[in-house]
């Protein structure tokens, strides 16, 4: 594993760090829309005070935080891996490159002592198959450290998915609100059983956990901002008539998020991609300021 010489420097000060995941540029956002978000991403972490460390495995080696450089080649990639847990062993065997998903950034970030990580949207419990679940509620379940995003992806079973991490022992928090997002929409009406409505709340909680000596992740779950939500009953609809589809045609396992999110952005006309890009570009906003008051 290697460190970047900017995030190891804000390491070894104690200076606010905020973990980046790559699938979502690998995998997760079309060319060249993948690079323009990843970019702006890291610069709305710089604006906020702290370094961006984007995660990912380039020829083997797993990296934390990227150069600009490094930054564009994985976005180029001609057939990058999608790495989750159980594929890091292999992409790094097999040198490799890949984008890491929720659930390897979280091992990665952690092990390197980032506290801090923001993402889109968490995988979960796939809807009418409760025996598929993402491994990234595992990694939730292990990983001690602050998660940020919008909730589950909407294509989820939201409830099952909740009701998951409450028996693996995960602290969901909702970040100025009482119900639990639903990724693209501000609220699937499920109630949250936790609420915080500043960063210092939640670095206290961190704090908090880890004298206790709990090993889960605190997942902060942060509406999208109003103006690019897209109304719950209308997603609804969309979700159901692209997972629809997918049965029709036999997709499923790690290609059906995938697809899913392509077919939602073909049937809104690019309204889900516009909302994706608005929600990542808040968590990592609300993540770079959960950073910052943890170093306080």
């Amino acid at each position: 594993m290697k460190v970047s010489p900017e995030v190891a420097e804000a390491l070894t000060d104690g200076a606010p760090v905020v973990a980046l995941e790559s699938a979502l540029i690998t995998h997760g956002l079309p060319r060249p829309l993948n690079l323009e978000v990843a970019r702006e991403l890291e610069a709305v972490v710089r604006e906020e005070g702290a370094t961006p460390a984007t995660v990912a495995i380039l020829d083997g080696v797993p990296r934390i935080g990227l150069s600009p450089a490094q930054l564009e080649a994985l976005a180029q990639a001609s057939d990058p891996a999608k790495v989750s847990l159980r594929d890091l062993p292999a992409v790094v065997a097999q040198k490799r490159t890949g984008g890491t998903t929720v659930a390897a950034t979280m091992h990665l970030a952690h092990r390197a002592g980032v506290r801090v990580f923001a993402t889109g949207g968490i995988g979960g419990v796939h809807r009418g198959h409760p025996e598929d679940v993402s491994a990234d509620l595992f990694a939730l379940a292990s990983t001690p450290i602050v998660v940020v995003c919008a909730g589950a992806k909407a294509i989820l079973d939201l409830g099952h998915t909740l009701e998951t991490l409450e028996t693996l022992g995960v602290p969901v928090v909702g970040y100025g609100t009482d119900a639990f997002p639903a990724f693209t929409s501000r609220s699937s009406g499920l109630p949250v059983p936790l609420r915080a409505d500043t960063p210092a709340e939640v670095a206290a909680m961190a704090r908090a956990r880890d004298a206790l000596g709990l090993q889960a992740a605190i997942l902060v779950t942060v509406p999208i901002p109003e103006e690019a939500a897209i109304p719950w009953e209308e997603a609804q609809a969309e979700i159901e008539a692209a997972v629809a589809e997918a049965e029709a045609q036999g997709i499923g396992g790690r290609d059906l998020t995938p697809y899913l999110l392509s077919r939602l952005a073909e049937r809104t006309q690019g309204r889900t991609l516009a909302a994706n890009r608005a929600l990542l570009v808040n968590n990592a906003r609300t993540a770079a300021r959960i950073a910052l008051s943890l170093t306080r």
